[in-house]
């Protein structure tokens, strides 16, 4: 079974379209480019992309048949649908296992994002429409707080067939991608 994914689309759009950006960069920096100013350029073109993937390609949270993975830009998280003991919404989704706290990267409610919502959940509330009313049910949520709810359900009807411990480790992508990045720094520093 394919595994749901939650995570900010305008990030991950914006990574693709900056992924592109970069590959048509790289290629005209390898065929037009003269060292050493090819290479600084190459280099902040890398340290850029890395950033982007890791901070808007990577994250996302990931329901699977057996838990929940967390990818955060650094590390992953792997919290089995029997070991979540509870799911709180702040400015992130917070999964509790146990002693350890998953803090999602993405989605995140803002501020303005929790304001909106609950002023659109008054509005509906005291409104004479019978369809905005019907609406003051799900107003005053976030799709933080959409996503974290579905989790719940998931973690409700899934309790049973799951299977696992808790982990948090390392994400050995998102430090592959830091360190091609800081070794074009390197060899840039080096050239120059």
């Amino acid at each position: 079974m394919k595994p749901q994914v939650f995570r900010s689309k305008l990030a991950w759009v914006f990574g693709w379209a900056w992924l592109v950006f970069a590959a048509w960069n790289a290629w005209d920096l390898i065929a037009h480019g003269r060292l050493p100013s090819a290479l600084i350029a190459g280099a902040v073109l890398g340290v850029i992309t890395a950033l982007v993937f890791v901070m808007a390609l990577r994250p996302a949270i990931l329901a699977e048949e057996g838990g929940i993975r967390v990818r955060n830009p650094l590390k992953n998280a792997y919290v089995p649908w029997n070991a979540v003991d509870d799911l709180t919404v702040t400015s992130a989704i917070v999964i509790e296992s146990g002693a350890t706290a998953v803090r999602c990267w993405t989605p995140q409610a803002t501020a303005r994002e929790r304001a909106r919502a609950a002023g659109q959940a008054v509005k509906a509330a005291s409104s004479k429409d019978r369809v905005e009313r019907a609406t003051a049910a799900v107003g005053g949520r976030t799709h933080a707080d959409w996503v974290a709810q579905q989790l719940e359900e998931m973690s409700g009807s899934r309790r049973q067939t799951s299977s696992g411990e808790t982990r948090v480790t390392w994400s050995p992508s998102a430090l592959a991608a830091l360190a091609a990045a800081l070794a074009l720094v390197v060899a840039a520093v080096v050239v120059s």
